[in-house]
Parts: structure tokens; C-alpha cells; sequence
């Protein structure tokens, strides 16, 4: 079902510190930003090697990222895996017994995916997020 790794989230509260830290000490440059409406989130990505970091600025206290940080603090939010087919994999997941938060697959907030999340209490803590390039 995996093909690969697509990206790391992390959330941070200022997303322009962030990429500041990124470009000026990790040497890597923004390759895309935008804002994802639905997600109420503010994004860059940074491509390295064939996996991206992508940071997440919650756009307000109650989106999902913003209650994420109250919880938990800044830091690794998602692992996202590439996929040839994003609807049979949640399907073939709820199959096996997890729990998803997305029954049909959506668009990604960057508007070139289509995408699916798994609960992370069905996979030992880590919310999973499941990537199909939307072509």
C-alpha cells in the first residue's frame, strides 16, 4: 500500500521564525507556501532529498493545528505516505480495523493531492495522513 514517504508535519506558532530557522541554518529553501482554508492553516514546505518538511501555522486557536500545539507544543504533527489509490487504502485500513478521520479521500490543502487521515489511536499515537498525487 506504502510507495513512500511524503512529507513530515510540524506544526510551529510563527511559520516566518520557522522558515527563518530552516533557511539561515539548515540551508534549504521554501519550495511552496500557501494557506489551507479548510485546514485553517498556513504552510511552507521545504524539500529535501525526495521527502518534504512541511510547517504549519494554525490560522486560530480552534483549527486543528492550533489545538494541537495547545496540547502537545510545537513539534512533529503527521506522517504523511504516498499511495497509488487514497480511497481503497482507508478503505483497506477501516478493513483491518483502524479508525480513519476521513471516510472518503479529500483535497490536500496544497491542491495537488487528494488525501485521507487515520485516527492515531489506531496507530500507536501517530496521526497518519495518506497522500495520492490528484494528477
Amino acid at each position: 500500500m506504502i510507495k513512500a514517504i511524503s512529507h513530515l508535519g510540524l506544526a510551529v506558532r510563527d511559520l516566518d521564525e520557522a522558515i527563518q530557522l530552516y533557511e539561515q541554518v539548515f540551508g534549504v529553501k521554501v519550495s511552496h507556501r500557501w494557506v489551507a482554508e479548510q485546514d485553517r492553516m498556513e504552510a511552507a514546505a521545504f524539500k529535501i532529498g525526495e521527502v518534504e518538511i512541511e510547517l504549519m501555522q494554525p490560522l486560530g486557536e480552534d483549527s486543528p493545528v492550533g489545538r494541537f500545539i495547545d496540547k502537545r507544543g510545537e513539534g512533529i504533527h503527521h506522517i504523511a505516505y504516498k499511495v497509488a489509490d487514497v480511497q481503497k487504502a482507508l478503505s483497506e485500513a477501516r478493513a483491518n480495523g483502524l479508525e480513519t478521520i476521513d471516510q472518503v479521500p479529500r483535497r490536500g490543502g496544497d491542491g495537488k493531492t487528494k488525501i485521507g487521515f487515520l485516527h492515531p489511536r489506531s496507530t500507536h499515537g501517530v496521526l497518519t495522513e495518506l497522500e495520492q498525487d490528484a494528477g
